[in-house]
């Protein structure tokens, strides 16, 4: 599959920087409440699921499938968001949240907790593998510093989170140490050019770094 992909899509990869400092501030308040109250624990990967929605709904041709036999271009009007799992190096597979888009940071953290473990305990369906319309991988947790992940066909599109780690950041005229890290973007070129890319992950990294995350976990 990875194979046929590289073979279908014009493969391209952007990245853009990321500050998750706001992100790290809220999940440090709020993390032990949050597994109490969710039973599961307050990773990143809700947050920036929550962004890349958003994001998906501003730039819609990033959502959306190509048919090159019937020369077609579906613009999706719901995130089905597949998430690469991590089958302790036995295989990577995408099991999906449907209507991911209609979920809140809490909604997403449970979403993306059942569809995991459900893929490690090989208990998912056919049907809750397929219908992706946008994929996220997360090497992150294995230190990676930057990934040009293949895109999950149909998807036009991938994101992949890498590493978040402590890094000096430039704050006004002083310099801070803050998380950080670079989130990769393999898009199909057919799809869209590189200005909506640079926007797609402009509007991600922006939610990131601005948004009253402590609000949404209230």
């Amino acid at each position: 599959r990875s194979l046929r992909s590289l073979a279908t899509s014009a493969h391209v990869w952007t990245s853009v920087e990321a500050d998750f400092e706001n992100v790290e501030l809220a999940r440090r308040r709020h993390k032990e409440q949050f597994k109490q109250a969710e039973g599961v624990s307050l990773t990143y990967l809700p947050f920036i699921a929550r962004a890349v929605c958003d994001a998906l709904r501003a730039y819609p041709a990033v959502n959306s499938s190509i048919d090159l036999e019937n020369q077609t271009m579906t613009l999706h009007h719901h995130v089905h968001l597949g998430v690469s799992v991590d089958l302790n190096q036995q295989g990577l597979v995408a099991p999906v949240v449907k209507n991911a888009d209609s979920l809140n940071l809490r909604g997403l953290a449970r979403g993306i907790a059942a569809v995991a473990a459900g893929a490690r305990a090989r208990t998912l369906t056919a049907a809750d593998m397929s219908g992706s319309t946008f994929t996220i991988t997360n090497p992150g947790p294995f230190a990676s510093y930057a990934s040009a992940p293949v895109i999950n066909q149909p998807n036009v599109a991938i994101l992949s989170t890498d590493g978040i780690t402590r890094r000096p950041v430039a704050v006004g005229d002083a310099i801070a140490i803050h998380h950080t890290s670079i989130l990769g973007f393999s898009y199909d070129h057919r799809a869209f050019d590189g200005s909506t890319a640079s926007l797609f992950l402009r509007s991600i990294r922006d939610a990131i770094q601005d948004r009253d995350w402590a609000a949404e976990l209230s």
